[in-house]
Parts: C-alpha cells; structure tokens; sequence
C-alpha cells in the first residue's frame, strides 16, 4: 500500500489582473450619465445650469471609455427632496432598468440636500454595483470608506440648506415688512403680469371671478357655482375644465381680489419637508390699495357677511336623522330661512302624496320627528300659499311707500346711532396719541421711569382703546349702512318689473321668515323692518 506522506502548508498570493473598466465589460463602453441642479430660477444661476450641462456633456464624450447615458438636470428646484426632482427620478430610474452604469455630479450638495436621501440612494445605486462621482469632494461611491465621507458631506450640505432657508425665510419676513406683494399668476385667476412688471387685470378672467361673486351674492352655494362654471367651460385658475368647491371658497375669501394683500399667512416649519403652516404666532402686515381691484371693497365684505350668515345658520336636518346636520343649500331659498314662530326649529320641505296627487308642503322639523311632544303648534304650510303672501309682502312695500319710508328711516337711525357727524374726534385721539409717543420717547431716554411717564402710558393705552372702538363703530355702521342699500336697491330693481317669487331676489331682501300660524306668516327684512301678512 503506497504511503502518503503530509507535505509542508504553503500560502501563495494571487494578485488581481489590472484591467480597464472597458474590458471588464467585454471591450463595452462604460454608459456615463451626469446630473446636474440649480436652486433657483435667476437669470445667473440660469447660466450655472447650462454651463453644468454642456461641461457633462463635452465631459463624457470627450472619453472614450465612456458610452454618453444623458444629462439629468432639474433646474430652480430645490435638493431637499428627492421626490419633488422629476429629473432625479427619472435617472434612479434607468439606473434600476439597467441602462446607466455610472452617475458623475458636481458635488454631494448638487446631488441632494437632505442627508437621509443622499445616504438612501447611493446606497441604492451601490447594490446595483452603480458607482456616483462626487468631483468636488473626490469620492467614489463604491470605495469602502465612501459612506463615512458622504455622510459628513450629507450633512454640511443640509445645515447649508438649513441656513439658507433661514435666510429666504427671514429676507420675506422683510420683504412683507416693506409691502412687497408677489403674485403666483400661473395660478391666479384674474390677474396677468403688467409690462411694468406690476399686476394688471386679465378682462376676461376678471368676468369669471365677478360672476362667482355675483352668483354667491344672489343665493348660490359653492357646489352650485362649481356646477355652472363647468357647464359653460371656463377655465379655472390652473387652466383645467373642472372646478373644485375649495379653489371656489378661496376666490370669494382672497383680499387680493379687492385690491388689498395680507402677507405671511403661512409660512415653513421645515425646510427638509417643505411642511408649512398657518401663521398664528408671527407678525403679518396688511397691504392696502396694492394693486387695482376686480370686485369692490363692498362686494367682498358682503360676501365675507354672507358666508358668516350661511355659517352660523341653524342646520336643517334630513330626513330619517335624529341630529341637526347638513349644509346650506342654494335651491330653495325657504330652506334658508323659514322658521317655526312657535319652538324656533327650521322649517323643512315635503311632498306629500294621496291618490295620484302630489303636493308641496312646508313642516317644521321638530314637529315632523318628534310629533306633537315639542312643539304641538306648528301648522304645516304649502308652498304655494307661502309663495302667494312673500310675493304679495313685497308689493305692498313697493306700492304703499310706507314700507320703503320705514326702510329708509331705518338707514337713517343707523347712521345717527353710530355718530356720523362727529368724523373728527379719530383725527383728534391719533394726534393725543402721537404727543403722548413723543413725549415718552423722550422721558424714556433719561433712563428713569417716573410717575409722570408711568400717567402718560396709561393715558397713551386709554387714548388707543378709544381710536379702536371709533374705527369699529365706524366700520358696523358702514356694514348696516350697504345692507340698507341694498334692500333699497333690490326693491328699487322690483318696481318696473312683474312681481313673481324668485328666490335670488328673496335672499337680497329678506333675512328671515317666521310661520305664525296657519293663517299668517311674519316677513322680517333685512335691516330689522317686520312685516305680518296672512296666508290664503
């Protein structure tokens, strides 16, 4: 039997044949693509993005070990999230369909801004052996030290980002100090940029948003506007055929719309998520008179009134429901207004059929859910008996003149309550206070607070009480004034015409209607004049 014999243990080292990236790739160029950013939209960086572009460009070609894969490039779009780079998606995304097999870029800062993304997707590119060349910082992804580089690099990049989020943040906060008003007019319905660089009126997208004011004026709700912009086609404020009750709400509550401009509504908790909320605990500055306006001042507090009114409306139930809910509605204006004289519930509308027939009744709502037990004197109406006597209400008004007389007696009272013609005491409270300013300013500079100047600040808080509550009366007794106006207006426009129920006309001019019994009903226009007509 032959012996074996244990032979000594030997170690040889195999070194690693050099070879050029092409021929580990079978002779096949390497497929190169570059990626390159901005972060703003200004003229000098505009030239920063081309120059990147066609620096990559010239780059690539210019090597013959490499195969040209695209320059990927998002311009005046910011790092901090890689998702909101459509460009930089779209690479990961032919690197993940094979079609890249390395990424060159200028720097980690260029690459990302956020330090999470920037580590996630290089180490995504890495396990699909795709390496990322940072030049500036001379690293190469597929190195094993690499990681610990880039993460340092993530994050310098990020504080930078960080800063300088700070300082936009802060040079608006002094932009707005100053009045600065900017507009979006990509989004803006009604407004276009002037030659002077300044907002000036688009005439026919400035119809569209005084027809949405108009049509909320006259008794529309939001989904009912919604509805009829997209029946006759216009165009929202994004271009689209289709409207949304929110884009609608945001028209009718924009001061922008009547000239004025309330800056920093919101602003940017966090510069990595873009995350913003409503400001409530910073300064905002108000800007009147900016720009021209689309809709009078008194249209928009009209409509703001209107909204408030609509808001704090006692809801109409449905029908089967044990609790109050719904919303308001625009079809009938009865819906709106109509109430139990008795218990003060909402009156609701109901078809009742018998034998083929049908017919339009009016219930109060407690009576109808909860029976006799609530309100036990609540008639049930027709719709046409109530329609007969509101219609016949107004022609009295018209026709008799007393109505008319008292509703202008009315304006007249407001504006004697109010105090009118003492339009000078403001004037005089603003010069005390600016007196009283001056003189502390110059008491405070000595160094020492006196009694004296201890009396002059409580005066100066005294003083500016009473300019708030002038300027407050001032504005309710305007508010009341327009309301008069318009009643006075709307039964103006009724005296040449055919008097028939419309329930655009009924919203202008009555506020509320309380149903008495099952013989009269009680009209109480706006402005508090009341009026008791029987129904028939």
């Amino acid at each position: 039997m032959e012996e074996i014999t244990q032979q000594m243990k030997s170690v040889r080292e195999i070194s690693p044949e050099k070879t050029s990236q092409t021929e580990k790739r079978g002779h096949r160029q390497i497929r190169v693509a570059a990626y390159c950013r901005v972060s703003t939209d200004s003229d000098e960086q505009e030239m920063s993005f081309e120059a990147q572009v066609e620096f990559y460009t010239d780059k690539i070609m210019r090597n013959p070990e490499w195969k040209f894969a695209g320059i990927f490039a998002d311009e005046g779009i910011s790092g901090t999230q890689a998702t909101k780079r459509p460009r930089f998606m779209q690479m990961i995304r032919q690197c993940q369909r094979g079609n890249i097999d390395m990424i060159i870029t200028k720097s980690v800062s260029r690459f990302a801004r956020n330090s999470v993304d920037c580590i996630n997707y290089v180490r995504k590119l890495k396990e699909m052996g795709i390496p990322v060349i940072f030049e500036k910082e001379g690293l190469n992804t597929m190195h094993a030290t690499s990681e610990i580089y880039l993460s340092m690099h993530g994050i310098f990049a990020q504080s930078e980002s960080e800063s300088l989020s700070g300082n936009v943040r802060m040079g608006k906060a002094m932009s707005a100090k100053k009045g600065n008003v900017s507009f979006s007019y990509k989004s803006f319905l009604g407004y276009r940029r002037g030659a002077d660089n300044q907002p000036e009126i688009d005439p026919e997208q400035a119809e569209i948003v005084r027809l949405i004011f108009d049509r909320y004026l006259a008794g529309d709700s939001l989904t009912t506007i919604k509805r009829f912009l997209e029946s006759r086609s216009y165009p929202s404020p994004t271009g689209k055929s289709t409207w949304s009750v929110t884009t609608i709400h945001s028209i009718l509550t924009n001061e922008k719309y009547k000239g004025d401009a309330l800056l920093q509504k919101t602003y940017v908790i966090d510069c990595i998520t873009h995350k913003s909320k409503k400001n409530d605990d910073r300064p905002q500055y108000y800007v009147e008179n900016n720009h021209p306006p689309i809709v009078s001042k008194e249209t928009f507090n009209k409509v703001q009134e209107e909204m408030a009114r609509r808001a704090s409306k006692r809801k109409v139930k449905e029908v089967g429901t044990k609790t109050e809910s719904g919303k308001y509605s625009g079809k009938y204006a009865l819906t709106d207004m109509l109430i139990c004289g008795h218990c003060g519930t909402p009156y609701r509308r109901c078809t009742w059929s018998k034998k083929g027939t049908k017919k339009i009744v009016w219930r109060c709502i407690s009576r109808l859910d909860y029976g006799k037990k609530y309100c036990p004197d609540s008639p049930s109406v027709k719709e046409e008996s109530l329609q007969n006597a509101i219609v016949e209400c107004i022609r009295q008004v018209i026709e008799d003149e007393s109505g008319y007389a008292v509703i202008e007696g009315l304006k007249h009272h407001i504006c004697m309550y109010f105090g009118k013609d003492d339009e000078n005491s403001t004037a005089e409270d603003e010069a005390r206070a600016a007196e009283l300013i001056q003189a502390i300013t110059q008491a405070a500079s000595t160094g020492k607070f006196t009694s004296e100047m201890k009396g002059m600040v409580e005066e100066l808080n005294r003083v500016k009480a009473a300019i708030q509550e002038k300027k407050s009366r001032q504005s309710s007794e305007e508010r009341s004034s327009d309301r008069i106006n318009a009643i006075l207006t709307a039964i103006d426009g009724l005296r040449d015409t055919p008097i028939a129920f419309d329930n655009q006309a009924i919203r202008q001019i009555i506020d509320c209607i309380k149903v008495m019994s099952q013989d009269e009903i009680t009209i109480i226009f706006k402005g508090g004049f009341e009026r008791t007509v029987p129904l028939k």
